[in-house]
């Protein structure tokens, strides 16, 4: 008995530490946010400034920069991604998960092979084909390279195959076609893994760099993570606290997205594991 309550307790304890090492930047990032520039630079940290200055910092990070138009294109493109990503990953996975043809493993492989692809490696194939169809500089520049998700298939298929065979037969005896099939029985069962799916897709679109900085120029089309690099001034030093306000009211979106999905996030996770 007291083993198992020592054990307990130094799993807790590990997982203790290892959220606190997680959320140290976080802590420091708000913490700055709300400090004048004379305690930022100060040689000993306060976590709570002696001077609020959160109120001049929040504001210039949103009159600096248009930030507000960053946030909003980072809602449109990360959820027109996810949109196409689900239309796209549903039916193929269903298609790699249920049902019998030629060449499924082959598919199925491709679909591996495709996840060790590092999405920089056709970065230049994208930009010429975005070129040639004079997209640069849109919004569909940043969204459509991102419109088929290998990842989305992946995890999708997962769950599939965990789904009875039973309910896809009996559908198919009350006359439903395969595409029936895959939005109105195999998509709400899916539900709790198609939200695990779009809070990484979220996630990991919201903080995209690299491919936004190549596809767009203008400033009225820049996301997030492009936006803040405009606190960045290599000739007059950055202003750090700004920065941080900056950064701040962009991770917010992330977290407050966790959080609200954590259960679902976690079950989906989950049942994709079983087979």
């Amino acid at each position: 008995m007291v083993d198992r309550l020592l054990g307990t307790l130094l799993r807790h304890l590990v997982l203790l530490a290892g959220a606190a090492l997680m959320l140290t930047p976080f802590v420091i990032m708000v913490s700055l946010s709300l400090k004048p520039p004379g305690e930022i630079f100060a040689p000993e940290f306060r976590l709570l400034p002696e001077q609020w200055h959160a109120v001049e910092n929040y504001r210039e990070a949103f009159t600096r920069v248009p930030l507000a138009r960053f946030l909003i294109n980072g809602l449109i493109v990360t959820a027109s991604i996810f949109a196409a990503q689900a239309a796209t990953a549903l039916p193929i996975a269903y298609a790699l998960a249920k049902l019998r043809w030629r060449g499924r493993q082959a598919a199925f492989a491709l679909v591996l092979l495709a996840l060790l692809i590092p999405p920089q490696v056709p970065a230049i194939p994208l930009y010429i084909a975005m070129w040639k169809l004079d997209l640069l500089n849109t919004y569909a520049a940043i969204i459509l390279p991102s419109t088929i998700s290998v990842f989305g298939i992946f995890l999708m298929r997962q769950f599939f195959r965990t789904v009875p065979d039973d309910l896809i037969a009996a559908a198919r005896m009350d006359g439903l076609g395969e595409f029936a099939i895959v939005w109105r029985i195999m998509l709400p069962t899916a539900l709790p893994a198609l939200a695990a799916f779009g809070c990484l897709s979220f996630i990991w679109n919201w903080n995209e760099f690299f491919w936004p900085l190549i596809a767009v120029q203008e400033e009225r089309l820049m996301t997030p993570p492009l936006g803040i690099a405009f606190f960045n001034n290599a000739e007059a030093g950055t202003n750090w606290g700004p920065l941080m306000a900056a950064a701040t009211v962009t991770t917010a979106p992330l977290a407050l997205a966790f959080l609200l999905a954590s259960r679902a996030f976690v079950r989906g996770v989950t049942m994709t594991g079983v087979k």
